[in-house]
């Protein structure tokens, strides 16, 4: 039998009431993009900030909080659906599938790839638009109102904190999924047909080789291109520092491959070669002179924030009008003096900071300096922690 879990209050604090994890924005996101009242969402947040939320508590398909306002107190509830027998036999195949799920989980973390498995299964784990019902007894008609948005910006700290708030919000424990984890583990594991696995693998020729070790990461001094002529006029210091990115990029496609880890990013030559620059000073002057442009702008946006930020310096695009929404009611909720001017994929605030989405969910700030804007700092996901 599945109980309810509950949660001590929040003290009083300044902190991102989106979250810092995905997942915790997606849940956040379900809630905004539901609410007809940016006013309610703000003065939701000042209510989570303030510590006017009481004890949280979560069960399945259910979220309960008492509310302290000033002129009174409020009883905020807000439901979510349960997720059937079936949904939660399917789910448990797809966690079972990799075992690196289960781990991420333990560890707090929601990985990408099993919401999405979960969802290729027919299994929605995070709300979308509507799924969330708030009910509040202030006499509030919005929905949310400013009580039951205050305990959802809460519940995404609690999801920040552990994704198993979510499944108890769908329907399971913790200790109750793991047991069904632990039962259908135990039951032996077949191939199609009902050939057994271990008589499959008895089948094969020999065993199957380890993989190999991942090679040690190079130095310069030990790369061998002592006598090779350089091709055109790269020279003899260029060429060998080519060599050594090239074998350092082998090795991380290696490394990857082994780990079952994404692969480093295809790059056209533009930016290839600001990376490089980035990463071999020496070369400026060369690739200076092989582009014909300035690369001190693009190896800055490129030390801070890779090929997102080379990208968010050189082109605007037009992201979900709602994401921008987003972040400048939040940084107007913390600082009501600031003037914020929204233009493509950019907020000015004031005459000479601005930050940029990048096509990542990161927001990339910038100065304006002798008549340019410059990359400032590096990106985060929450425009309010942005180190300048």
């Amino acid at each position: 039998m599945t109980e309810a879990q509950g949660f001590p209050a929040f003290a009083a604090q300044h902190r991102s009431t989106r979250g810092r994890s995905w997942w915790a924005r997606a849940w956040v996101q379900a809630m905004e993009d539901t609410s007809l009242d940016a006013g309610q969402l703000r003065k939701g947040r000042r209510y989570a900030n303030s510590g006017q939320v009481g004890t949280i508590t979560i069960s399945p398909g259910r979220i309960a909080a008492t509310v302290y306002s000033p002129e009174d107190t409020y009883e905020s509830v807000v439901h979510v659906d349960q997720l059937s027998d079936d949904d939660w036999r399917r789910f448990r195949e797809q966690v079972a599938a990799r075992a690196g799920h289960i781990a991420a989980l333990l560890d707090g973390e929601m990985p990408h790839s099993l919401v999405e498995a979960a969802s290729d299964a027919g299994v929605t784990l995070l709300p979308g638009i509507g799924d969330l019902d708030p009910s509040c007894t202030c006499d509030a008609w919005e929905l949310p109102c400013q009580h039951a948005a205050a305990l959802c910006y809460q519940v995404a700290w609690l999801l920040d904190a552990d994704p198993f708030v979510l499944l108890l919000l769908r329907g399971h424990t913790r200790a109750a999924l793991l047991d069904e984890l632990q039962a259908s583990s135990a039951q032996p594991a077949e191939a199609e047909a009902g050939v057994a696995i271990a008589d499959v693998l008895a089948g094969l020729p020999g065993d199957l080789p380890e993989p190999p070790e991942l090679p040690a990461r190079i130095a310069p001094d030990e790369l061998a291109v002592a006598g090779i002529e350089p091709p055109g006029d790269l020279g003899p210091q260029v060429l060998q520092l080519l060599v050594l990115d090239a074998a350092r990029r082998a090795r991380s496609i290696l490394n990857a491959l082994l780990h079952g880890t994404a692969e480093p990013q295809p790059l056209d030559e533009w930016q290839d070669a600001i990376r490089l620059a980035t990463d071999f000073p020496q070369l400026v002057p060369a690739l200076a002179e092989s582009t014909g442009r300035d690369l001190a702008p693009s190896i800055q946006a490129w030390r801070y924030g890779g090929a997102p930020g080379l990208d968010v310096l050189e082109h605007t695009w037009t992201p979900d009008p709602a994401e921008l929404n987003r972040a400048r009611t939040e940084l107007l909720a913390a600082d009501d003096d600031l003037t914020i001017s929204t233009s493509a994929n950019q907020l000015t605030l004031g005459a000479d900071t601005q930050l940029r989405l990048d096509r990542h969910g990161r927001w990339h700030p910038y100065r304006f300096v002798d008549d340019a804007w410059v990359p400032a700092g590096a990106p985060s996901r929450d425009p309010l922690v942005v180190e300048w």
